[in-house]
C-alpha cells in the first residue's frame, strides 16, 4: 500500500488591496475505503477560522473569509496519505445496462448523475456513444471503450481550454486536458443513462510518463452494477487503482474546485498553483502552474506564463 506526501499550495496576488475575501476549499481527502489519511494540515494567510461541513456529494468542505485589506492570499495543504485499494480490478465485466437500470431505479442521486446536460453537439455525442455500445455489452466494457475512444481521438494539449470550456468546445478542439476529458466522458456515458461523476484529486505514478502527474488531476467514476463506484482516467486510459488520490466528487468541475471564492475591490489577480508529490523511495515531483484566469488580463507571478489555465491539468 503506497504512501504519498502531497504539498499543494494555491497563491493569489492582487495588484491593489482587496477585502472581504470569502472562499470555499475542497482540499480535504475524500473519506472512502480506498485511501487512509495519515496526517493533514492546512495553512491559510492570516490563519482564519475554517468552518468545515459535508456537502451534498459527501465531500468534506471548508469556508473562510479575510475581511481586512490584503494583497496576497495563500492556501497551503500538507497531506500524508496511504492508498489502500488493490492494484487489480475486482468487478466483473458481465453486468449489462438492464442490470444497471434496476440498481438506479429509486436512487435519486444516481438518477441525477445519469442525466446528460443539454448541449448543441448532442448528435455528435450520440454518434460516439453508438460506436462504443456497438463494440461492448457490459457496463464495464462500455466504460472502458469510452475511455479508449477519448484517449485515441482527442489530443492532450495544455493551454487551449480553461475551467469555463464547454463540451461543445472540446469537440471542436478535439483536444484538451484532464478536466475536459472527464467532462466529455461524463456527457457520453450519461447519454447512455449510465450514472457517473467528476473526481478531483492527484495522480501519483512516480515519473512513469502518465499525463497529469504531479498536478491536480481529474477523472471520472462510474456506477458498475454489483460493485458500485469505479474510477477510470480517460486522460491516461487506465482504471483507477492505488496511484490516484481523491479529494472530491460531484456532477462536474464546479462541484469540486479545490479553491474558489470572491473578494471586494477592483483588483486584477494573478494565480499560481504548486503541487509537490513525495514518494516512498525519496523521489519528489513538483509542478508549478501560472494560471490564466478566464476573462481577466494576466500578469505572471515572478516568472513567465507557461500557458496553463485555471482548474485541473
Amino acid at each position: 500500500m503506497p504512501t504519498f506526501k502531497i504539498h499543494h499550495t494555491t497563491k493569489y496576488e492582487y495588484d491593489r488591496p482587496v477585502s472581504e475575501s470569502m472562499n470555499e476549499v475542497k482540499i480535504f481527502p475524500y473519506q472512502c475505503r480506498e485511501q487512509e489519511t495519515l496526517q493533514h494540515d492546512v495553512f491559510i494567510t492570516g490563519q482564519p477560522e475554517i468552518a468545515t461541513y459535508t456537502d451534498y456529494w459527501g465531500n468534506k468542505s471548508g469556508s473562510f473569509n479575510l475581511l481586512h485589506p490584503h494583497k496576497f492570499l495563500s492556501v497551503e495543504s500538507r497531506l500524508i496519505i496511504r492508498t489502500t485499494s488493490s492494484s487489480q480490478l475486482e468487478f466483473n465485466f458481465h453486468s449489462g445496462l438492464d442490470q444497471l437500470q434496476k440498481e438506479v431505479a429509486g436512487n435519486l442521486q444516481l438518477i441525477e448523475l445519469a442525466a446528460a446536460d443539454p448541449i448543441a453537439a448532442q448528435e455528435e455525442i450520440s454518434r460516439i456513444a453508438a460506436v462504443i455500445v456497438a463494440e461492448s455489452t457490459s457496463v464495464a466494457a462500455i466504460v472502458e471503450k469510452c475511455s479508449e475512444y477519448i484517449f485515441k481521438h482527442f489530443k492532450y494539449i495544455k493551454g487551449i481550454t480553461n475551467i469555463e470550456t464547454t463540451v461543445d468546445e472540446i469537440l471542436e478542439h478535439r483536444a484538451g486536458v484532464c478536466q475536459d476529458f472527464a467532462h466529455l466522458m461524463l456527457q457520453i456515458l450519461r447519454s447512455l443513462r449510465i450514472p457517473c461523476r467528476y473526481v478531483s484529486g492527484y495522480i501519483c505514478p512516480n515519473k512513469n510518463g502518465m499525463r497529469g502527474q504531479g498536478a491536480t488531476h481529474a477523472w471520472a467514476e462510474v456506477w458498475i452494477p454489483e460493485f458500485g463506484w469505479a474510477g477510470i482516467d480517460p486522460t491516461n486510459n487506465v482504471w483507477v487503482t492505488n496511484k490516484h488520490v481523491k479529494l472530491s466528487v460531484g456532477r462536474n468541475f464546479c462541484d469540486c474546485s479545490p479553491v474558489k471564492g470572491t473578494f471586494k475591490g477592483p483588483a486584477v489577480q494573478a494565480l499560481s498553483v504548486v503541487v509537490a508529490v513525495s514518494y516512498e523511495n525519496g523521489e519528489v515531483f513538483e509542478e508549478v502552474n501560472k494560471v490564466h484566469l478566464p476573462g481577466q488580463p494576466y500578469e505572471p507571478m515572478n516568472g513567465a506564463d507557461n500557458g496553463v489555465f485555471a482548474g485541473q491539468q
